[in-house]
């Protein structure tokens, strides 16, 4: 006869063993072809969402509509080919290339009995799998709780998180399933949080200025070797994998500059078409180390066929950002993938390299040297005392070498940004003057 102990015992591996199988979920893509963009290759890339996620992809369908249909998203005939679809085939999820609302996802489960997520929710899920900083985890669950909020109407199969899965990963059930106020508490609290560590990032960027640091931001579409290039370039050891959005949390490392200058080379997250209005907010004090450097990488996968899509995304969020107007280095990766191809906007300001095989990148040192070259001088100033702004100004965004007050201004030796400098050429004196 089997003893307590040795039930207990069999009970506990017997759990184990079940709770050791991780089966993938399958899912079934959708989208609506309205003419706005290029509906297939956009599921393509829903399917690596997918497939970065763990899903396994049975089904791509595309509806051409003018509009989105208001009620289900798609039409009354392919949504009952999707409902036969599922189940005759035993999908466990659908996944909507376009943003839902909370009515059209309740409707769209309610007749077809599969759960359902959409673009967004999905990117957030992948955004909730890699965080790995404590502030990359408070930014995804602050995009994740704002985007349910509205969602909260009812506790139905779309606010069920018991069974798992994704497009459930990150807050939780306690978080995504009690009531508004709990909610607003909860964003009100996280917003806090992340307001002080924006805080600490920027006296870090303001520490950065003083001391006469320049950064290197890089930046681009996701998965177009960010990482591997910092790692090439300053041996990082940073992870870098070939999955959409491998890297969320920003790493910054030192490179020194064949001139001898010392720059520090800043990885960011990865865009992506029609990123979440959530996630941007969200991680608006991480995406501002763009706007604050001195020169910006934008990097792409030369051998993605949509890669001069990828530049044009990339360009319009780094405008997005307030960071237009920084010089900008395009550089063409995976090179070795794509020989003949012929590069988008090919000019001076473009670098060809493979960041995996370390090639090109003697040419991409030196082309980031010459972008610098004119963004910050040490410059030598005799300010009148009446204009103690511009010294404040000075004391603040530059680093101040030296200072003293003479009888006619205030005499500073400073490295400034080569922007300021115009505000200030009148105050400038010959490099011989002392």
């Amino acid at each position: 006869m089997l003893n307590l102990n040795d039930f207990v015992s069999s009970v506990i591996n017997l759990r184990e063993y079940f709770e050791n199988i991780d089966e993938p979920e399958i899912c079934v893509l959708v989208g609506v072809d309205t003419g706005e963009f290029d509906a297939s290759v956009s599921i393509d890339e829903l399917e690596e969402l997918a497939a970065t996620a763990g899903a396994n992809v049975f089904a791509k369908l595309i509806q051409k509509r003018d509009k989105p249909d208001n009620a289900t998203y798609v039409g009354e005939g392919k949504l009952v080919e999707l409902r036969d679809l599922c189940s005759s085939n035993d999908i466990d999820l659908l996944i909507f290339d376009g943003e839902l609302t909370p009515s059209q996802q309740r409707n769209i489960e309610a007749l077809t009995n599969v759960r359902v997520i959409d673009r967004t929710m999905l990117i957030l899920d992948i955004f909730a799998l890699n965080a790995r900083t404590g502030e990359g985890k408070l930014q995804v669950e602050l995009a994740q709780l704002k985007y349910s909020l509205p969602r909260l109407g009812g506790k139905g199969t779309e606010m069920s998180r018991l069974g798992g899965g994704i497009g459930t990963r990150g807050p939780g059930e306690s978080k995504l399933e009690s009531d508004r106020r709990h909610i607003h508490r909860r964003i009100n609290a996280l917003e806090q949080q992340l307001k002080t560590l924006e805080k600490r990032r920027n006296l870090m960027r303001e520490r950065r200025r003083k001391n006469s640091f320049t950064t290197v931001a890089l930046v681009g579409y996701t998965n177009a070797g960010k990482s591997t290039l910092l790692n090439a370039l300053t041996d990082a050891g940073v992870l870098a994998e070939n999955k959409l959005f491998a890297t969320l949390d920003p790493t910054s490392r030192a490179l020194k500059l064949p001139d001898g200058r010392t720059v520090l080379l800043v990885d960011t997250v990865g865009f992506i078409s029609r990123l979440p209005h959530e996630l941007v907010e969200a991680f608006k004090s991480t995406l501002e180390e763009v706007v604050y450097a001195d020169l910006i990488l934008n990097i792409c996968d030369a051998s993605d066929m949509e890669y001069e899509e990828h530049l044009k995304v990339a360009k319009q969020v780094i405008a997005d950002l307030g960071a237009g107007g920084k010089p900008v280095l395009t550089v063409y990766n995976k090179c070795d993938k794509a020989p003949n191809l012929r590069f988008f906007g090919e000019s001076g300001n473009d670098v060809r390299i493979s960041a995996l095989k370390k090639i090109g990148l003697d040419n991409l040192l030196e082309k980031i040297c010459s972008a610098l070259a004119n963004t910050r001088r040490k410059v030598k100033i005799l300010l009148p005392y009446s204009d103690g702004a511009n010294a404040s100004k000075i004391r603040k965004e530059g680093a101040v070498i030296s200072e003293e007050y003479r009888d006619d201004g205030i005499y500073m030796e400073a490295v400034l940004d080569g922007a300021f400098l115009n505000n200030i050429k009148n105050y400038l004196l010959p490099e011989e003057d002392l």
